[in-house]
């Protein structure tokens, strides 16, 4: 379960503004989470760099940076912030980004999650190497969540790839659902975060509750 720090969202505004990423980390950490995603991004989710640096020193969880990585600068700063992984955006980026970038994070001994929409996508993140894959469900236009999106792209992703499946997981059919389709991993962050005892919205979701 990758576990968000996430304040708001550009859908639906506010989720949770004014929580502490220390302690939001720690109780993603007790409920059983393997890895936090921090949002970074200021304009659009209400993150900060203090956000990832706080949840990063409050445990020992691998943190993803969470942000729009549209230039090298922000792939070094993911580094240098002491962030684990960078987010890059198959969508936000041409050919010759993507493959820069994702050689440079492995360069600074970052990973990089490639997140995709289509089949389209994933062909250009296996181009450049990519191992690491989020199917996120969430058109970037629209906003709108097709719950089916992840489970159709689950049987292209050759092995060797860490599949994550992105947005949409609402609840514990969603995520058993993902789990049988090939994932690996599942990233959630506004049901999480809206649920009033996240621990226990993860343990529910891994089947432990």
């Amino acid at each position: 379960m990758v576990s968000e720090v996430k304040r708001r969202s550009p859908s639906k505004g506010d989720l949770f503004a004014d929580l502490d990423a220390a302690a939001l980390a720690r109780t993603y950490d007790a409920g059983g989470a393997s890895c936090l995603s921090v949002l970074t991004d200021v304009d659009w989710f209400g993150g900060s760099v203090e956000d990832l640096q706080a949840a990063r020193a409050a445990v020992s969880l691998p943190v993803i940076r969470k942000d729009f990585t549209v230039d090298p600068r922000d792939v070094v700063d993911a580094r240098l912030m002491g962030a684990d992984c960078v987010l890059l955006i198959a969508a936000a980026l041409d050919d010759a980004e993507l493959s820069d970038f994702h050689a440079l994070a492995k360069q600074v001994g970052l990973d990089a999650l490639i997140e995709i929409h289509d089949e389209h996508e994933l062909e250009r993140a296996l181009v450049v190497g990519g191992d690491l894959v989020g199917v996120n469900q969430r058109d970037l236009v629209t906003f709108e969540v097709d719950q089916e999106r992840a489970i159709r792209m689950a049987p292209q992703m050759p092995a060797g790839v860490v599949r994550v499946a992105e947005s949409g997981v609402r609840d514990r059919s969603d995520a058993a659902a993902l789990a049988e389709a090939g994932y690996h991993a599942l990233l959630v962050g506004e049901t999480l975060v809206t649920s009033g005892d996240p621990a226990e919205e993860i343990r529910r979701l891994r089947g432990l509750a």
